[in-house]
């Protein structure tokens, strides 16, 4: 709906998974990782070309964007269609986005034929999601508030009662601290009430926060 704050499914930071479908002796090495840009994707590509050398082709899948807006995938030397378009296809069935994935395929002498060939990448990279931690971003608006020493704790534990997070807190003249918010309008409110008026909010920009699912 309009006006509500985005948010999308993605994959746990630093973590990648990696799971082995072995089909006709042919093998099927999937590895998913979130990746936030472009680059870090193609990078993720390279890695695995050079770590397994050794394999026939490296398919690939990869989107990006709080709503799945950049998409790529390439079947590296499989029929058209039958490797990089399935990986996406449940990469995207699956409303994750930030996330890219690889499939490394060693030749085991048997011709699958396209309508295999689609069904092992498919299935490869779904075994991986299977067990990859999946996390929900969450767009939240930034904003500071200082206020006394004397009145920090107080107006602190009222922020966290109207479900404003408070993120960090610096200590000097006054306590300065940061706070997370679906609506700046309701943080001004929470704080005239709570202060009389005598503290003002200050914005501080956007910033994405990843939930547990």
């Amino acid at each position: 709906m309009p006006g509500e704050p985005a948010t999308y499914l993605t994959l746990k930071r630093d973590v990648e998974t990696r799971e082995m479908l072995e089909v006709k002796r042919s093998k099927f090495l999937a590895v998913v990782r979130r990746v936030d840009t472009e680059d870090e994707a193609r990078e993720m590509i390279a890695d695995l070309r050079s770590e397994f050398r050794d394999a026939r082709h490296h398919c690939t899948a990869f989107v990006l964007g709080a709503r799945g807006e950049v998409t790529r995938s390439n079947d590296d030397g499989e029929p058209s269609g039958t490797a990089g378009a399935p990986m996406l296809e449940v990469l995207r069935g699956a409303e994750l986005s930030d996330v890219c994935a690889v499939v490394v395929r060693w030749f085991g002498g048997t011709l699958l034929g396209a309508g295999g060939l689609v069904r092992a990448y498919s299935d490869a990279v779904t075994l991986a999601l299977a067990s990859a931690p999946v996390v929900r971003r969450e767009e939240r608006m930034m904003s500071r508030v200082s206020l006394p020493h004397a009145e920090a704790g107080r107006v602190e534990s009222e922020l966290r009662s109207r479900g404003i997070e408070v993120l960090d807190a610096e200590y000097s003249a006054d306590v300065s601290l940061l706070l997370a918010s679906t609506s700046l309008e309701q943080v001004e409110v929470v704080v005239a009430e709570a202060t009389s008026g005598t503290s003002t909010v200050e914005p501080a920009g956007v910033r994405w926060i990843d939930r547990a699912q």
